[in-house]
């Protein structure tokens, strides 16, 4: 069984890899939605693979890093992509929930990362 929590925090960042004059290059920020997914059996005695209580507490260290910052100011995500948010969160998280299965970012309604391990 795979169950998720989904979360929202206001971010800014600069992608600071790219040609000059690229519109990502500039400081700018999102609305970004991330999905903790987690998969195990839900087949014990109270029907649950895991509370979501858990998955949220696992998460808030992480969701008060990234909420209302610069993440380019963050270790580890001086180039902040999609790809590299998703990454992140995998890597700090996975120790505290080790039954973590994907990552799922958008930073907008139509672009984002998944990220599986």
């Amino acid at each position: 069984m795979i169950i998720y929590k989904e979360f929202i925090f206001e971010s800014a960042h600069y992608l600071p890899n790219l040609p000059s004059g690229h519109k990502c290059g500039r400081l700018h920020g999102h609305s970004y939605r991330v999905q903790i997914y987690v998969e195990g059996d839900s087949n014990n005695s109270n029907g649950w693979v895991i509370d979501y209580k858990d998955i949220h507490d696992a998460f808030l260290p992480l969701y008060e890093q990234l909420d209302h910052c610069l993440l380019n100011d963050i270790v580890g995500l001086e180039n902040p992509t999609a790809e590299n948010i998703a990454k992140w969160i995998w890597s700090n998280l996975i120790d505290r929930l080790p039954i973590l299965s994907k990552v799922v970012i958008n930073e907008t309604s139509t672009s984002g990362a998944i990220y599986c391990g």
